[in-house]
Formats: structure tokens, C-alpha cells, sequence
């Protein structure tokens, strides 16, 4: 991932890392110097270069102070004996900060995935996001009522605003929402990610939104009496909470993902295993034995990917905001099937529905 970008005799010295050590410095885009990756990577170190003034060589070192948790680092830029530059950045600055060159990395191909591509060829003209939601009702209303297709379409769209917020939170620059007929809907962004923070807040937020949606339609439920509230806010519970399963690219496997792959030591795997292995306890005693059967898929699926975690573009997850990812999601994954099960236990068919779906 880029550490740092700065200019050094005119042109862009950018440095480039991994958890796993390796160490990459780029001048103008060129590679002039580079640290191999190692077991036990030191925390201090010096790359070493050299430029060419005229037909004069001179060398330089780029001195680095790295700690990736809590990140922070620390450099010295030196050209012979004079001091160049120096400073210090923290994760906030890699948030914020446009990479310039990112190495790209093969994507598993998914009906998802495919979409998305396609929309990104279209999504400058605004007409494509009438015509998706347009097909997206028809699509709906055909397979169940138009007047549940609506409350369906409005569903999503809460949804996927809650990811656009979390976008701007950031300063990301959003393309708006796409609704995808018996797909979804996309956020979509043309700024990248930097932090496992980032994708973990961007990701949540949506089933957050849809989890606080369920929450306002049952109080209303409650006041008025309106059954179809109640249906509306037991289904928008499934919907999320199938975004929620740890399975990529749904947004629960880009959360568990990024809290796994922040994870350095054999302490914080065996306790993310161990949640991993009471969530689907607990999913089979209250008789959701589907959702039992794709967190055990979703599980082995990011335990498998685990060890090439330190080739990561993104930058880990501190212990804080570790635990702050988990326990968010634990509470969003819980007030969702919470909503669910009591659907279940009403008595009502239509209520019962989704506890049913989670059940076979």
C-alpha cells in the first residue's frame, strides 16, 4: 500500500509497503530502492538511492520509523548530509490521501461483479438510473404487488444511502445509487479505499440504515396498527441481514474480512473463530439453521484467505477499531434476527415468512 508521497529534486518519491515487510521506494515511478519482505520485520529502517545531478551521482536515504498498530510512521529524507524533509503521518493521512498507482489484483468473477462493471461503463448518464429502477419495479411488482414492490425499491434505497453517507463521511466522491432488477442496488464511488477502517464503516452502514429502518416501521406499527408496517419492517430485517453473511462481496464479508485480516497474532484468529462458531450455535437453537449453513460457508471461505492478508493494499485495522467492528456487527446482526424471530413467534403467516426462509 502507499505509506508516503512526497517530492524529492522535482519529481514524486512515493513509498510503498506491506505488513509483510517488503518495502518499495519509486521515483518518478522507477524503482530505486527496495526492502525484502521478512519474518520478523524491524520497526526502523533505511532505503538507500542514488540520483543523478548532470553527470554528478549523489546519494540518498530515505529513513523510515513504521508501526502498522497503531499506525503511525516517521521520516527522514536525506541527500548526502542535508536533511531534505521530514515528518510523520498517521492513519488519518492515509485516508485522506489519492494513491497514485495502485497494482491491481484478480477478482473472483461474480454475477455482482459483472454488474458492476457494467454500470460503471454507464453510470455518467442519468438515464440508466431511471431505467434500472424502473425494471427493478416491474421486476418486483411481477413477482409479488406493485404496492409491495415499491416498499421493497424504498427498502434498498435506504440501504444503499446508508453507504453513500459513509462515503462522504470520507470525502469519497459518490456516483449515487443503481437498483438492479433480482440483484439490489450498488453505491457506487470513483475514489478507492485506503483503510480496512474505511471499508469496514462504508460496508456496516448500510444494514445499519436498514436495521434502524425496521426499528421507526415497527413504532409506527405499534401506533397505527398498520399490519403492512410490520411486513415491511420483517422483510427490510431479512434483506439486511442477508447482506450481513460473511460472504464476499456482500457487505458482511467485507466487514469480517477486514477485522480478520487486521488480526497479527493467533490470540485475536482463535476469538474470531470462536464468535464465529457461536454465532452459528445460537443461529441453529433459534431455529435459522440456513443462516447457520452460510456463516459456516462464509467462515472457512475468509479463514482460507487469511494468510495472504499481509499482501493487502489496505491498511489494518488497529485493536480498537477491531473491536469496534465486531461488537457493530454483532449488534446490527442481532437487532436484525431479533425483528425476525419476534415476526416469527406473532402468529401472523406473512410475519413468519422470513423466520421460515432462515429455518429451512
Amino acid at each position: 500500500m502507499q505509506l508516503l508521497s512526497i517530492m524529492c529534486a522535482g519529481r514524486p518519491l512515493r513509498l510503498q509497503a506491506t505488513m509483510s515487510g517488503w518495502q518499495g521506494l519509486y521515483w518518478d515511478n522507477h524503482l530505486v530502492a527496495q526492502r525484502d519482505a521478512s519474518q520478523d520485520p524491524e520497526k526502523n529502517s533505511e532505503l538507500p538511492f542514488t540520483l543523478m545531478r548532470g553527470e554528478e551521482a549523489v546519494e540518498c536515504c530515505l529513513k523510515v520509523s513504521l508501526q502498522w498498530q497503531p499506525f503511525s510512521l516517521s521520516y527522514q529524507l536525506m541527500m548526502g548530509d542535508q536533511l531534505l524533509e521530514q515528518g510523520e503521518r498517521v492513519e488519518k493521512d492515509i485516508e485522506s490521501q489519492s494513491v497514485a498507482e495502485r497494482p491491481k489484483t484478480p477478482n473472483r468473477i461474480s454475477l455482482i461483479g459483472l454488474g458492476s462493471l457494467a454500470l460503471k461503463l454507464f453510470k455518467s448518464a442519468k438515464v440508466i438510473k431511471v431505467l434500472f429502477a424502473a425494471g427493478s419495479l416491474a421486476a418486483y411488482s411481477w413477482l409479488f404487488s406493485w404496492q409491495f414492490a415499491l416498499a421493497l425499491i424504498a427498502c434498498l434505497v435506504f440501504h444503499e444511502y446508508g453507504h453513500i453517507r459513509a462515503m462522504k463521511y470520507f470525502g469519497m466522491r459518490t456516483k449515487g445509487i443503481y437498483l438492479v432488477p433480482f440483484m439490489g442496488g450498488l453505491a457506487l464511488s470513483d475514489d478507492k479505499i485506503n483503510t480496512r477502517w474505511q471499508d469496514v464503516v462504508i460496508s456496516i452502514m448500510g444494514p445499519f440504515f436498514g436495521l434502524l429502518l425496521s426499528i421507526v416501521l415497527l413504532l409506527l406499527y405499534a401506533i397505527t396498527g398498520i399490519e403492512m408496517l410490520a411486513g415491511i419492517a420483517v422483510f427490510n430485517a431479512l434483506l439486511n441481514l442477508f447482506n450481513l453473511l460473511p460472504v464476499l462481496p456482500l457487505d458482511g464479508g467485507h466487514i469480517l474480512k477486514s477485522i480478520t485480516f487486521s488480526m497479527n497474532s493467533l490470540v485475536g484468529l482463535i476469538a474470531c473463530v470462536l464468535g464465529a462458531i457461536i454465532g452459528i450455535l445460537l443461529s441453529y437453537s433459534f431455529g435459522m439453521a440456513l443462516l447457520g449453513f452460510l456463516l459456516i460457508i462464509g467462515s472457512i471461505e475468509i479463514l482460507v484467505e487469511w494468510r495472504g492478508r499481509h499482501a493487502s493494499q489496505l491498511l489494518p485495522l488497529n485493536r480498537y477499531a477491531q473491536s469496534v467492528s465486531a461488537a457493530w456487527y454483532v449488534v446490527t446482526v442481532t437487532g436484525l434476527c431479533a425483528i425476525i424471530w419476534m415476526g416469527g413467534q406473532s402468529g401472523n403467516e406473512a410475519l413468519a415468512l422470513p423466520l421460515k426462509i432462515l429455518g429451512s
